[in-house]
């Protein structure tokens, strides 16, 4: 809930805030939260509070298929019926295709989203194609002309437009701006004992595109996904996801499960029709576990993402004498984790394309003294209730820091907010953050 008259910078855990125009003025190191976990109950919202985190259980699933396939238990490119014979092969427009491992982790295997009605996805990506289209020439004639009448200028435009568009977004109500939560499958209150059980829901459903040829964001290919860990690792998808928490020292990070008694867990709010804050309705996750149906905390992501960063980075960090352990996951495997795939897209950042379950920036500058894009890592999340956001953004290290030894990976920024309010926009704000963070590191640097 908002703070009356709160001062504060934006913390990383929080369950809805509103203040000072500049998110980014004062910004601690530490985690710490604001806000309520429990409105009713006065229960204030703390860092070790556990909240539903969404699409990002996406990304520590496909930690899962890393590790799966580094071990060699897992072929990314063979079809998804080699492990779930259960799940249908598929004919598209006559023909029969194939749904590897592969495209479903890049969201490009044609399997529905929430909206059952082929008709209107297609409408919509067609309506999208089109602005993307109209919008992209004139964008790279203002992005010219900008440049053309000197840095300064370019800089003030662009940051009047982001101080424009965040003052719009605070103004509005959280809760009524997205559509997707009008689709009734958010609401499934159905408990399914096993993922297995789960693909009933779509795996009779006719694909939406020929597999590999358009992306379409699907939480059901995941569910599709947890099924093929499952029968790959040889354990129920649940336990051999719990096991790797435990790995990772992420003992906050459980199922978002209804009946289990789960200390420090936030209730979960919406705005009404009305625009009253409500109680989220009562839905159950199981038919989508590693899509969509995790709860974490701050702190359980911040490890994550320090285990993900520290893997990344560590294959170049020279003369260490053997005192570095290795990571979670080898250097190549987050490296390839972290590659744009061809034909991708991302809705909540137009610099990004969708890797491997994640949604990837990369490094980019077109003239000197201009606009420069770093490269960094994020995923989004937004369920009944909740929204989230994770993103690291990887130090840009040198040979003379790598190789000598006196530092140690993992060197970068990782920033994560958790919300326990519906539709709430975080990612800008995440990039902000860590902006500020890692212009304080070159300062310090420079000092």
């Amino acid at each position: 809930m908002p703070l009356e008259n709160d001062e504060r910078s934006l913390k990383v855990n929080y369950c809805y805030w509103e203040g000072t125009e500049d998110l980014t003025a004062v910004i601690p190191p530490e985690i710490t939260s604001l806000g309520y976990a429990d409105v009713e109950n006065r229960v204030i919202c703390k860092p070790e509070t556990i909240m539903r985190i969404a699409s990002i259980s996406k990304c520590l699933t496909m930690m899962a298929v890393a590790k799966l396939w580094e071990e060699g238990k897992l072929d990314l490119d063979a079809p998804v019926q080699k492990y779930v014979p259960e799940f249908p092969e598929k004919i598209y427009e006559g023909e029969k295709v194939v749904i590897t491992t592969r495209l479903l982790v890049s969201h490009l295997s044609g399997i529905r989203h929430y909206e059952k009605d082929i008709t209107k996805v297609k409408e919509e990506k067609e309506k999208a194609n089109r602005a993307f289209k109209l919008t992209k020439p004139n964008q790279e004639k203002e992005l010219k002309e900008k440049e053309a009448k000197g840095i300064e200028k370019t800089n003030s435009v662009k940051a009047k437009k982001e101080h424009e568009d965040e003052v719009k977004s605070r103004n509005s109500k959280p809760g009524r701006r997205d559509k997707e939560f009008e689709q009734e499958e958010y609401y499934l209150k159905e408990k399914f004992e096993s993922v297995i059980e789960s693909l009933k829901i779509f795996k009779n459903d006719p694909l939406f595109f020929k597999p590999g040829s358009q992306f379409l964001y699907s939480t059901y290919g995941f569910t599709l996904l947890s099924a093929v860990v499952e029968r790959v690792s040889g354990q129920k998808f649940t336990d051999y996801m719990l096991k790797m928490f435990r790995d990772l020292d992420m003992l906050s990070t459980v199922l978002d499960d209804n009946e289990a008694m789960i200390y420090n867990r936030a209730r979960c709010y919406v705005y009404n029709k009305k625009g009253r804050l409500v109680n989220a309705p009562y839905v159950d996750n199981s038919y989508k576990w590693a899509g969509g149906g995790f709860l974490s905390s701050v702190g359980d992501l911040l490890k994550f993402g320090n285990a993900l960063l520290y893997s990344y980075q560590i294959g170049r960090f020279k003369n260490t004498n053997g005192k570095l352990l290795p990571g979670y996951l080898k250097p190549d495997t987050v490296a390839m984790m972290w590659t744009p795939v061809p034909k991708t897209e991302v809705s909540w950042d137009r610099d990004g394309k969708y890797a491997m379950a994640w949604a990837v920036v990369e490094k980019k500058q077109q003239y000197g003294f201009c606009r420069q894009q770093r490269h960094y890592a994020s995923h989004t999340g937004g369920a009944v209730g909740a929204s989230s956001v994770l993103l690291i953004l990887p130090e840009e290290l040198d040979s003379q820091v790598t190789d000598n030894g006196l530092v140690a990976p993992p060197r970068g920024v990782i920033v994560t907010i958790i919300c326990n309010m519906q539709s709430v926009s975080l990612n800008s704000t995440a990039l902000k953050i860590a902006r500020e963070f890692d212009k304080e590191k070159w300062m310090q640097y420079v000092d």
